[in-house]
């Protein structure tokens, strides 16, 4: 894998990946980690490295992640999470992820040389929820979306954590408003970019079905990795099935 730049935009952290021919006009991929493995983004570009695309491909760090945990480090995310893990995570890491994706991609456009070309996003569960995010606000024209063990719907992740957990999930007003506002087999005609979904046959229900509803809605395509549950950390099989569907699908979309 080529050399990674690591720095910060708009407040941002971010590691990117130059394109195949640096002395050329590329295209800018942009994505975000899972809050599981791989749960950084490093480790995301570790895992998804897309190499050999004629793109820069950017990996930013997620809100209450990495650089940007809390005082009190992972714990103290759980400790957030056990609370209220709608209001207290997905709201806010969605929010501000999707809500400083504008500022940091025109510093980018700025800062890596030649990324002048189409702009694809991509991401991972909670990663996924932001890039669907992204994509539904339009607030960059985007030419691709590409998706892994996306979190579609939220309302099921939460059931599949009280599974997980042994817990159950207090829902009030106000969490189901945020809820019902991640739902993207609902929210599918906000979805105006191609989109591939790649999900894993061994992940939880909650994250195959409603990827399932979702590709079947905006007829986008859709891709079971076998073998695969949630995680793809860098180095295992179901990070390479991941990294060349993600690769296919870009390249593919950027020849179309």
């Amino acid at each position: 894998m080529s050399e990674l730049i690591e720095g910060v935009a708009a407040g941002v952290p971010f590691v990117a990946a130059p394109p195949a021919d640096p002395d050329a006009p590329a295209a800018l991929v942009a994505g975000w980690h899972l809050m599981d493995e791989p749960s950084s983004e490093r480790a995301m570009a570790e895992a998804v490295p897309m190499a050999g695309l004629q793109a820069w491909r950017v990996y930013f760090g997620l809100p209450l992640s990495g650089a940007r945990l809390p005082e009190g480090g992972p714990e103290e995310v759980f400790r957030r999470a056990s609370e209220d893990a709608v209001l207290n995570v997905f709201e806010p890491v969605t929010e501000q992820a999707a809500g400083e994706f504008p500022a940091a991609l025109a510093e980018l456009r700025d800062r890596l040389p030649g990324a002048t070309g189409p702009l694809g996003v991509f991401g991972g569960s909670a990663g996924a929820l932001v890039a669907l995010e992204v994509l539904a606000r339009g607030e960059a024209v985007i030419a691709a979306a590409a998706v892994a063990s996306p979190l579609v719907q939220l309302a099921p992740m939460i059931t599949a954590n009280e599974r997980r957990f042994g817990v159950t999930y207090a829902w009030t007003e106000r969490s189901r408003a945020v809820a019902a506002r991640y739902d993207f087999v609902d929210r599918a005609a906000e979805l105006t970019a191609p989109l591939l979904l790649v999900a894993g046959a061994d992940d939880d229900i909650a994250v195959r079905e409603p990827a399932a509803a979702l590709a079947a809605k905006l007829g986008a395509e859709l891709v079971t990795v076998e073998g695969m549950a949630h995680e793809f950390p860098p180095g295992t099989p179901a990070a390479a099935r991941v990294d060349a569907a993600f690769s296919e699908w870009f390249a593919r979309r950027w020849r179309g």
